[in-house]
């Protein structure tokens, strides 16, 4: 209980959904996110009988962040989260922000390119299709910055300051449609910005951090608007049900709240993890210099000083 005695999102008692509301989405997500896991655990396991080896970092942050879309998605947090504004908030703010990175950070898509067979010379496959679709142009506009930022935002304010969230809210297909949404615009924003998978736009780190940060102010902005608001914003959630004892204004304030962190510490973490990239990148691209001198025997630089020679010569 917080100190005006309301209860708090961790610890609310039972209660039944609304008429219309049975229907969340669990099934859905739960086949989801086993179908993901035996697909990606196929992948490791097919490169390791080749005798190949895969990062097991990538193994456990995929896990992790497919575990944290079941969490969210396959729990009673997700029946709270059809009443209550704050635990939805949650659910939103993880599957666009936090679920993603570490989906992300898991590389499925270099994975899947390196487990799957080739199809052989003139034939199709899931590989060659694959690879098509991460060349084609709609993957090139879907995850451009131009595309990528605008609808970030959008998911915020087009979604919960107009009639279509109540709309979605409405229905079980409209819900889960929204939940899909936003894991699917996270993945197409942190895509680029991570740079572990190949895709059809990578631009370089500074590039990178500026895309980050370019759509965090406005999460910011959106968090305070809720926190600051002095009626509730979402009809949704206007009248929570009497048995849990939250005040719906209260829950609209601690919903703010969790979209403004969730507008800092993933973003940090995400730009450490750019910072390193950065700084690998850099000492690879060193070795390859190193290899590559090695192997000319220095030309370049015997050239430069037969260059200096001559001009010495010339002189005298």
């Amino acid at each position: 209980m917080d100190h005006d005695g309301h209860g708090t999102a961790t610890d609310l008692p039972p209660f039944t959904l609304g008429r219309g509301l049975e229907f969340s989405g669990e099934p859905f997500f739960l086949v989801g996110c086993l179908l993901a896991l035996a697909l990606y655990g196929w992948g490791v396991l097919r490169l390791r009988r080749r005798g190949d080896s895969w990062p097991a970092g990538r193994t456990v942050a995929f896990a992790l962040g497919v575990l944290t879309v079941a969490l969210v998605m396959c729990t009673a947090l997700n029946d709270y989260g059809m009443v209550l504004f704050s635990v939805h908030m949650v659910q939103h703010m993880v599957l666009s922000m936090l679920s993603p990175i570490l989906v992300l950070l898991g590389a499925p898509v270099t994975l899947a390119l390196r487990a799957l067979p080739a199809a052989g010379r003139g034939r199709r496959g899931p590989r060659e299709t694959l690879v098509a679709v991460l060349h084609s142009r709609y993957m090139k506009v879907i995850t451009h910055p131009a595309f990528t930022i605008p609808m970030f935002i959008a998911s915020l304010y087009a979604l919960y300051f107009t009639p279509l969230f109540d709309f979605l809210m409405g229905s079980g297909p409209g819900h889960i449609a929204m939940m899909v949404h936003f894991l699917a615009v996270g993945l197409v924003f942190f895509w680029p910005i991570m740079g572990v998978d190949p895709g059809p736009n990578r631009p370089g780190y500074v590039m990178r951090m500026l895309e980050l940060f370019a759509g965090m102010p406005f999460h910011a902005f959106f968090g305070i608007a809720l926190m600051m608001a002095s009626a509730p914003m979402v009809s949704t959630y206007a009248d929570p049900p009497a048995s849990l004892g939250v005040d719906a204004l209260a829950d609209q304030h601690a919903a703010g709240g969790i979209a403004w962190a969730f507008s800092e510490i993933p973003s940090v973490l995400v730009l450490i993890a750019l910072v390193f990239q950065w700084y690998f990148s850099e000492q690879r691209q060193a070795r390859r210099s190193d290899r590559a001198a090695d192997r000319n025997g220095d030309r370049e630089l015997a050239a430069y000083n037969a260059y200096l020679a001559s001009l010495q010569t010339r002189g005298r």
